[in-house]
C-alpha cells in the first residue's frame, strides 16, 4: 500500500500532498503518516468531503490515516 510521509510538513502542504494522490488514483487506498493535529484534522475533514472512508491510528507519536474509496 502506498504512504505518503508528512511529517514535519507545515500546512498547506500535508493536504495539497494527500489530495494529489486521491486524485492521481481515485479510487483505491493509500495510507498518510504525519505529526501535527492541524495536518490531522485537515486531512480528515478533506477525505470525508470527497467521499473517502478515513480509518485512524497512532504509530509512536505520530497519526497513520489509512484512506479507502
Amino acid at each position: 500500500m502506498e504512504r505518503i510521509d508528512v511529517r514535519g510538513l507545515s500546512c498547506p502542504n500535508p493536504l495539497v500532498m494527500t489530495e494529489n494522490v486521491m486524485k492521481r488514483l481515485g479510487k483505491g487506498s493509500f495510507e498518510v503518516i504525519g505529526d501535527t493535529g492541524t495536518a490531522r484534522a485537515n486531512i480528515l475533514r478533506v477525505a470525508k468531503e470527497k467521499g473517502w472512508k478515513a480509518e485512524e491510528r497512532k504509530e509512536g507519536g505520530d497519526f497513520v490515516i489509512t484512506l479507502r474509496r
